[in-house]
C-alpha cells in the first residue's frame, strides 16, 4: 500500500486540509522571514497538491468520497 492510497486519505477534506496546513505554514514562516522552511512548506504544499489532489486515484474497489 503507497502513502498516498492510506485509508485516511480516501475523504476529500483531510487531503484538501493537508494541502492548506502546508501554505499556512509557509504563509507564517514568510511573515516572520524564514524563507528556508517557507519554501520546504511551499514545496510540501505543491508536492501534496500533485498527489493528493491533481494525480489521486483511490485504489481498486475504493468509492470516491
Amino acid at each position: 500500500m503507497a502513502g498516498e492510497d492510506h485509508p485516511f486519505l480516501r475523504p476529500l477534506w483531510r487531503r484538501v486540509a493537508l494541502v492548506a496546513f502546508c501554505v499556512a505554514w509557509a504563509i507564517f514562516e514568510i511573515f516572520y522571514g524564514q524563507s528556508f522552511w517557507a519554501m520546504i512548506a511551499i514545496g510540501m504544499a505543491g508536492y501534496g497538491a500533485w498527489i493528493f489532489l491533481i494525480a489521486y486515484k483511490p485504489g481498486p474497489g475504493k468509492e470516491k468520497e
